[in-house]
């Protein structure tokens, strides 16, 4: 039995008040790899908002990693997060530390202090996503390729059900989007990580083929 990692019925998407998409249906399973395409401005960050806490859902139905968003609030919010990876175009990483500080950081946050374990844990993200001994770079002095896979390693820290990826290779020349994208279809058919990746690149999803949705006139419609 397939396990859904994503579950939101006759949403209604709001953001500062106004509606953003309405009547939303969306189910996504375990392992599973879906793009999310649309326009500027027809809601594609309102729906990955949502889906991690920041926008609270208020009416129709939604579940995320086993959380329900109606019941969302800030003591629950960081379980939801902890089960969730979030992949930023900007990457967003401390530029004042290096690799490993960047990633010890996010652990103990997340609660994490055994230093060994969290030593050991870091080996494995950065083994998984290639940058295996890079751990010392700062990472002001790593390609965007490199500040990008550090960016997924973070996500992967705390073996999430579902990365939530915001225009991955935004900044990236083809090359390299090609290498993250083989990197997140990877993740997503080895650790049964389900990964929903909001792209304007549809030489990217050509290039890489995967169900597909898109935000159009206030509505998430699959695309065939």
């Amino acid at each position: 039995m397939s396990e859904i990692v994503v579950q939101i019925e006759h949403a209604n998407i709001y953001q500062s008040g106004s509606l953003i998409l309405q009547d939303v249906n969306l189910n996504v399973q375990k392992g599973e790899f879906v793009y999310l395409v649309g326009k500027t401005g027809t809601g594609k960050s309102s729906l990955l908002k949502t889906l991690y806490g920041e926008l609270t859902l208020t009416e129709g139905v939604g579940q995320v990693v086993g959380f329900n968003l109606k019941e969302m609030d800030w003591k629950k919010l960081p379980f939801l997060r902890r089960n969730l990876g979030v992949v930023f175009q900007d990457f967003q990483l401390l530029s004042d530390r290096n690799v490993n500080e960047n990633l010890s950081f996010v652990l103990k946050a997340t609660g994490w202090q055994d230093e060994q374990l969290i030593q050991q844990k870091i080996d494995d993200v950065l083994n998984k996503v290639g940058l295996q001994n890079k751990g010392f770079k700062m990472t002001y002095e790593m390609s965007g390729g490199e500040q990008q896979r550090v960016d997924i390693a973070r996500a992967m820290l705390n073996a999430p059900k579902m990365i939530l990826a915001d225009e991955p290779t935004g900044s990236l020349d083809p090359e390299t989007s090609d290498e993250i994208m083989q990197l997140l279809f990877q993740i997503a058919k080895e650790d049964g990580t389900a990964i929903i990746m909001a792209t304007h690149d549809y030489m990217v999803v050509n290039k890489f083929p995967a169900r597909t949705l898109k935000t159009e006139g206030g509505r998430l419609v699959e695309k065939g």
